[in-house]
């Protein structure tokens, strides 16, 4: 019989493989890099089964996750696979092939774009948001929008990190908001 999860061991596993970079991608930015949790199994596995967990209750009534570009593509096609749903690409304008809907939206800099396939997602499909990061929540934002846009129901936002002082989960009001670690 295998152990329970510990989910706080786990976490502290996790957390101590997110490498920290000051000055990236500018100064004054302290950038938190997950590439060394994609590149040891043990811990990606512990980072996705942590993924998991915080939306356990949702599971089975998840019909597509949706992946904020580019990396919430890792771990939300990691995830739709083993719950054995759809997986559907949320990208930058011009990236995907069909027929797309766009929401543009603010950035502290300008104006961005996020695009969907107008056929990704089926009226009443509910759908989990994934990326890699919360930060000011704009992007997340613009992703439910376009969720919503073509008539799916977004259950809740799921993220590997959030950045507490950026206010992202302000921005996403009304919405669940899971992260598996917090700075």
């Amino acid at each position: 019989m295998s152990e329970p999860f510990d989910v706080t061991a786990a976490t502290d596993r996790v957390a101590a493989m997110v490498r920290s970079v000051p000055d990236f991608p500018k100064p004054g930015i302290l950038f938190r890099d997950i590439t060394p949790v994609l590149a040891e199994p043990s811990i990606l596995t512990e980072a996705l089964a942590l993924h998991r967990h915080h939306v356990a209750d949702l599971e089975s009534g998840i019909d597509k996750i949706v992946g904020i570009e580019s990396r919430g593509f890792l771990f939300g096609m990691a995830l739709a696979a083993q719950l054995s749903v759809g997986f559907v690409p949320v990208r930058k304008p011009g990236k995907l092939p069909a027929e797309t809907t766009e929401v543009r939206y603010a950035l502290e800099y300008g104006e961005d774009a996020l695009q969907i396939h107008t056929d990704a997602i089926a009226k009443g499909e509910r759908v989990l948001l994934v990326d890699d990061l919360l930060a000011t929540g704009g992007t997340a934002d613009a992703a439910r929008q376009l969720v919503e846009a073509l008539g799916g129901t977004v259950l809740a936002a799921l993220f590997l990190i959030e950045l507490r002082d950026l206010g992202g989960r302000d921005r996403l009001s009304g919405l669940r908001v899971e992260t598996v670690l917090s700075y």
